[in-house]
């Protein structure tokens, strides 16, 4: 273990003494020591209150417990490392401290004269506490700037300069050692990599690697995973979305007894299910429309838990299933062409089953028609586009790491339910890659930060062909 660092333990972690009993505490874990001998005592407690190294803590437990002591403490310190209670430092310019379990520093032969250095393209400086931080999908650590020098020394190892060397920035910025220990530190949280990209690590781009570490992996740094989150913006998030105009049109339910009669299995739903962007010159019609919306998104019941501990309030279940039964998605039909329908822009109200008028047909509504038939490939122009949006408070007081990720995974569930429902009503649907949010809440008056699209799907009428006909 390198002495170029020296260790403490993570701001969170508290440390109690209660007579001979020693207690370390990181949030909802913690380690008794019922009589620690005299040097280990004093190690845990530089580690808590200083920084000293590797090196200077053995020798403290050497000193006090005896040889055999001060080999253990060095065992059980590197557990203590693979939690990810232990930060280690170069002062005064930077700390890392642990963000996964199973953390652990890579150790690497650096050559100074052979090797160049270049920062990772994958670590990105960010703002926390009033400090500069450092961070990487490549990393199990982020790196606290302590100082503004580590910051320009960052800011060097981005660029490639042949001429940058450590006795350079030394004569200006830091000492040359210091830094060293620095590079030693980027180089062992993998901040800087000694080896060439893999093929496979190549193909990621960096906002890519950055959602799908951040979405997946439990931080040690979340302090609020120890706590019961409360949902303590009911009003505002309301588990329907308040009427959103005075023009309303109510929706047809179909007899769902008498579906279950006559329509296809799910099966053959499963197998003949595809995207289809040609559209029969007889649109679809308003009753099609109701009967699908009712089947794909309506409120079947809406209900309270006994036993509210996170204050939710009322809450719904529908046709396809959502992370905590908390249903953050909205459906905004734009309408083409739909018989018995105006063109424009709707609102669908689950719970009412109807639709309120948003906007009159107009170029900005027709805008969002172009685009969809661009996505698609300029096939035939979509009869109805579903643009749909995620009210984010709703989702994010819970899962506030993964709450994006987890509108991403709705977003397919629903799109996989209007396919189904599409195909065993023939139907023509076909999910979208891509829309303009920023335009959509414009014209829609939504505030970007509380609801905003994040999906788009296309529905029309089946081609009508000698196979389809009954």
């Amino acid at each position: 273990m390198s002495n170029a660092f020296t260790l403490s333990f993570r701001p969170e972690l508290f440390l109690t003494v209660e007579g001979e009993k020693l207690t370390l505490q990181f949030a909802t874990h913690s380690l008794t020591l019922d009589s620690p001998k005299p040097g280990l005592r004093t190690a845990l407690e530089h580690l808590k209150h200083s920084a000293l190294t590797i090196a200077h803590l053995t020798a403290l437990v050497v000193e006090a417990d005896g040889v055999e002591d001060g080999l253990n403490f060095e065992i059980q310190l590197q557990k203590l490392i693979n939690l990810g209670w232990i930060c280690h430092s170069v002062l005064p310019l930077a700390t890392a401290i642990p963000i996964a379990e199973n953390y652990q520093l890579v150790e690497s032969v650096w050559d100074e004269q052979q090797q160049p250095l270049t920062l990772s393209r994958f670590a990105f400086l960010r703002q926390e506490n009033q400090q500069f931080v450092l961070e990487s999908p490549l990393s199990k650590a982020k790196i606290i700037l302590l100082d503004w020098r580590a910051t320009a020394l960052i800011a060097k190892l981005a660029q490639l300069d042949s001429s940058f060397t450590l006795e350079t920035l030394a004569d200006s910025l830091i000492d040359p050692e210091i830094a060293r220990s620095l590079i030693q530190l980027l180089i062992a949280t993998g901040m800087i990599s000694l080896e060439p990209e893999s093929e496979a690590l190549a193909e990621w781009q960096f906002h890519n690697l950055l959602f799908h570490r951040q979405t997946r992996s439990s931080r040690l740094d979340d302090v609020r995973k120890s706590k019961m989150p409360q949902f303590e913006d009911s009003e505002r998030s309301h588990f329907v979305k308040p009427s959103m105009s005075n023009q309303v049109i109510s929706l047809e339910k179909p007899h769902l007894e008498a579906l279950a009669k006559t329509d296809i299995s799910l099966t053959q739903a499963i197998e003949s299910r595809q995207s289809i962007r040609e559209y029969d010159n007889q649109p679809i019609t308003l009753h099609q429309l109701g009967e699908f919306l009712y089947r794909c998104a309506r409120v079947k019941e809406v209900y309270t838990h006994e036993e509210d501990l996170m204050n939710i309030g009322e809450c719904t279940k529908r046709p396809y299933p959502c992370g905590g039964g908390l249903y953050e998605l909205e459906i905004y039909p734009v309408i083409n062409k739909c018989q018995g329908l105006d063109a424009g822009l709707y609102h669908y109200q689950p719970l009412s089953h109807s639709l309120y008028v948003i906007a009159d047909w107009n170029p900005e509504v027709e805008a969002f028609i172009f685009d969809a038939w661009k996505s698609t490939g300029q096939q035939d122009v979509p009869q109805v586009l579903f643009i749909i949006t995620a009210r984010f408070g709703r989702l994010f007081w819970k899962y506030y790491a993964i709450g994006y990720g987890l509108i991403l995974k709705h977003i397919g569930v629903l799109f996989q339910t209007f396919y189904l429902v599409a195909t065993a009503m023939q139907l023509a649907p076909s999910a979208i890659g891509g829309g303009n949010s920023e335009q959509f809440c414009k014209v829609a008056a939504l505030n970007e930060y509380e609801e905003s699209s994040v999906g788009e799907f296309s529905l029309g009428s089946l081609k009508q062909t000698n196979d389809n006909l009954s």
